[in-house]
Formats: C-alpha cells, sequence, structure tokens
C-alpha cells in the first residue's frame, strides 16, 4: 500500500492519527521520546486527527497534549515524513488506521505526560529505544528511518555543548 488510503473494503473502518518523533541531542549521543502505554508498550507521541485537521496540525495538538511541549520548543527536522498502517479489530470492527509520523528536535529534558501516559516516558538512545519497540516492527522501521535521517543530515543541526 503506497498510499494513505486503505484498499475498499466493506465495513472496514479508516482512521488517521499523526504524530512527532522527538529527539533531543545530548552528550550521550541523539536521545528519542517514547511514552509508556502500559502493558510493556511504548511509542511516539501520537494520536488521531480531529475534525479537519491536516496532519501536521494534529501532531502538534496531540503533542502538547500528551507531554506538555509547545510548537515553539520543536524543530521540525527537514521534509521527514514516516507512513505506518496497519488493521486491526476493536471489539467486533475492523479497523484500518494510518499514523502519519514528521520529526522534531526539542531541547527540553523534561516532559509533562498526561492522560493515558501518566505511567511514564522515558528519552532512549537508539539502541535502546529500538529494544523498546522490538514488538512493534513497522514502529521500529520507522525509527530506524529518522534515526538514518538524521545521520545523513547531522551537519543541518548542531549539538548542545
Amino acid at each position: 500500500m503506497d498510499s494513505v488510503h486503505a484498499p475498499e473494503q466493506k465495513g472496514v473502518k479508516k482512521t488517521v492519527s499523526a504524530g512527532i518523533i522527538v529527539f533531543r541531542r545530548t552528550q550521550d549521543g541523539i536521545k528519542y521520546l517514547l511514552l509508556y502505554h502500559g502493558r510493556d508498550y511504548w511509542n511516539f507521541p501520537k494520536g488521531k486527527l480531529e475534525g479537519d485537521e491536516r496532519s501536521w496540525q494534529a501532531a502538534f495538538r496531540e503533542i502538547r497534549e500528551e507531554t506538555g511541549l509547545k510548537a515553539n520548543e520543536l524543530k521540525m527536522v527537514g521534509n521527514f515524513k514516516a507512513f505506518e498502517r496497519f488493521y486491526y479489530h476493536h471489539g467486533n470492527e475492523k479497523i484500518f488506521r494510518v499514523v502519519i509520523l514528521y520529526l522534531a528536535e526539542t531541547h527540553q529534558r523534561f516532559v509533562t505526560v498526561h492522560g493515558e501516559h501518566e505511567e511514564g516516558y522515558g528519552w532512549f538512545r537508539f539502541n535502546e529505544a529500538k529494544k523498546m519497540l522490538s514488538k512493534h516492527k513497522d514502529t521500529l522501521k520507522i525509527l530506524e528511518k529518522a534515526h538514518n535521517y538524521l545521520l545523513r543530515h547531522r551537519s543541518q543541526t548542531k549539538t548542545p555543548a
């Protein structure tokens, strides 16, 4: 599937979510922000589009709601955009979800988690983040894509002193 749209299937609900892979540069290297959802499940901050929102608007809204990070505390990186597509069941309903993820840098070390993420959050180096996401192969591939993008474009942003 190369587009945002699901193949037409009768009775399949379609939803779109958006989020941001947030990272910060440290003396130990790049660290990625993951939110804890409980039951050994970690992931990037993200959520469903509301109304007529564009994906980037939803991504910024979700970041603010889930982490307290404001748009002016995030620097979007290049034109990075990744898509995750999957089916899941909610009760008897079959749902096709598309998740659109952007990439942004912050200098904020602490975030304020809300709602479903009150269990916590963490900043993880690439190899640690890979372990945390290892059960979710598509999410893991997106992390790898983001990390490789940052390595290829490292001269565009500076490491803090």
